[in-house]
């Protein structure tokens, strides 16, 4: 018998809490992450479950770290498939925040998706295609860092590398 493990995700910045907020914003999402929660699921088991826009959610997922994946051989198949799980058991919350903080990352977590896609773009045109370093970002659009890592960790389309925001290239497929 295979030893389930556990992991713990630790939240240790407030503007973490944005992209698990946004992991589970639709009862499709939320349905997902159950269902990878419970076993792992192929690209084709997704789609026949939750539709393209549960495929479309896997990509985001894993930008997050919030799925491992691993490949697997299925009866009649040629190739390999590759499959997704749910990588933590627990989520820790373990934060202290200034209230203006706290308010601003869930105003984010929250903000509608139109205006949202706006301040995403401005953002995304701001990196450019090489990336540039946070706080020339944050001074160039007059953010507050702490709204730069929220918008930022709730983009589909951009990520943090090191000290910079790049634009988010998924993994290939191979």
């Amino acid at each position: 018998m295979a030893a389930t493990i556990h992991r713990i995700k630790v939240v240790n910045d407030v503007s973490d809490l944005v992209p698990i907020l946004r992991a589970v914003d639709t009862p499709l999402k939320l349905k997902l992450v159950q269902r990878l929660a419970e076993a792992w699921l192929t690209l084709d088991d997704v789609a026949r479950e939750f539709g393209e826009d549960g495929v479309k959610a896997l990509p985001f997922f894993e930008k997050l770290r919030l799925i491992d994946t691993r490949w697997v051989a299925r009866e009649g198949r040629k190739q390999p498939e590759k499959s997704y799980h749910f990588y933590y058991s627990t989520i820790n919350i373990n934060t202290t925040s200034p209230l203006a903080e706290i308010s601003e990352v869930l105003a984010i977590a929250t903000m509608p998706a139109k205006e949202y896609a706006r301040l995403e773009e401005k953002i995304y045109a701001s990196v450019g295609g090489e990336g540039r370093f946070f706080s020339d970002i944050a001074e160039e659009l007059g953010m507050s860092p702490t709204r730069l890592k929220g918008l930022v960790k709730r983009s589909e389309k951009l990520e943090y590398r090191g000290h910079r925001i790049e634009r988010f290239r998924a993994a290939p497929e191979a």
